[in-house]
């Protein structure tokens, strides 16, 4: 990822500059040292900001003890409104970090599956001041329980945490935001903290995404785990499918602000509403048919939210930050929802200090 982003700079760099065949003869900078200097100017203009709201990095290098708590809630719900939920068990991983510039190596172990490791799980976040990116990979272990039966009717619920193995979900995506007030406000200040925001800041965000859902379910496995149940003769066939596959495209806006409310300490929130296209297909059950291919477009709405709060002297540094997403998709027949993130608790300090930067004491 490191090395693509500075593919993008150069390239940006190189197209920004004219070429000239005459440049040495004319006595102008060479090809090359244009794009340095290109290159140079976007990445100052990256890390551009207003140092009376914002204090710059201090130090070369970050360490610190992360701990991450994670969760997700998966929804299906039918053409008359009834629902099952499914959610696998909090899981809870904890490791070392160290970190340099925009760069970010950890290694976490997931308490929960240290024996039976089923489950494959990447969450990487880069931010500079003006660019975020968030990407993500998950793949389930086949480990969900159900949570909740709706069939809508107050004696036809089931309230109970039951073991199912048969669902399967894959998750994969990309978020990049733009941060418009980015000399002002700082996102690794909440979220890297490789800055100090100094000054309450707010800004407008923008962004895109990409994601591509995978959504399997063993229908035979739910029939058979639902039948002792007061709820299974009830159950509409629209609930039951083989799978279901789709890619989400969206462009969203947001808010976010840094509330700076004691010497050192800050909180953030940030809220994301995105316009999604989604194009699916899969197979879908209903009564003793089998459509395949069952294709759908459609645009919906989904949402991201996150909040930060630490607290940091510029060498010493502690907190918890949290990212929630969801991913809707709805039409007459047939809706899913799907929730998912992550709680970091974490401490940790700076080290090896940059040359020219006098440290200021900030306790």
């Amino acid at each position: 990822m490191r090395n693509l982003t500075a593919f993008l700079i150069l390239l940006c760099a190189f197209v920004s500059q004219p070429v000239d065949a005459q440049d040495s003869i004319a006595g102008k900078p060479t090809l090359p040292k244009r794009v340095i200097n290109g290159v140079t100017s976007v990445l100052r203009e990256f890390n551009n900001i207003d140092t009376a709201y914002i204090e710059p990095q201090h130090y070369r290098f970050s360490a610190m003890m992360q701990s991450t708590y994670m969760f997700e809630w998966y929804r299906i719900k039918s053409k008359s409104g009834q629902t099952i939920s499914f959610a696998p068990e909090t899981r809870i991983k904890v490791g070392p970090y160290v970190s340099w510039s925009l760069l970010l190596l950890g290694y976490s172990i997931d308490l929960a599956y240290i024996s039976a490791n089923k489950k494959r799980e990447i969450d990487m976040s880069i931010y500079s001041s003006m660019i975020g990116v968030d990407l993500f990979y998950q793949r389930s272990g086949h480990d969900y329980n159900i949570r909740y039966v709706d069939l809508g009717d107050d004696d036809l619920r089931l309230e109970e945490t039951i073991p199912f193995g048969g669902l399967g979900v894959s998750i994969t995506g990309i978020n990049v935001s733009y941060v418009l007030n980015h000399r002002k406000f700082s996102y690794p200040a909440a979220f890297s903290q490789s800055t100090c925001q100094r000054r309450s800041a707010g800004t407008v965000i923008l962004g895109m995404g990409y994601t591509r859902h995978s959504l399997s379910m063993d229908t035979e496995r739910l029939k058979n785990t639902l039948e002792p149940y007061d709820v299974y003769p009830y159950l509409d066939n629209d609930l039951f499918f083989n799978s279901i596959d789709y890619t989400d495209v969206a462009f969203s806006g947001g808010y976010a602000y840094n509330w700076v409310f004691s010497k050192n300490w800050l909180f953030n929130v940030t809220l994301s509403a995105s316009l999604a296209y989604k194009h699916s297909t899969g197979d879908y059950i209903m009564d003793a048919l089998i459509f395949k291919d069952f294709s759908f477009s459609n645009m919906n709405f989904d949402g991201v939210g996150r909040f930060g709060l630490v607290w940091n002297n510029s060498n010493w540094f502690f907190g918890a930050n949290g990212v929630v997403h969801s991913y809707n998709y709805k039409k007459p027949q047939f809706a899913t929802s799907n929730y998912f993130g992550n709680v970091n608790l974490y401490v940790g300090f700076n080290f090896g200090r940059k040359k020219g930067h006098i440290h200021e004491k900030h306790y």
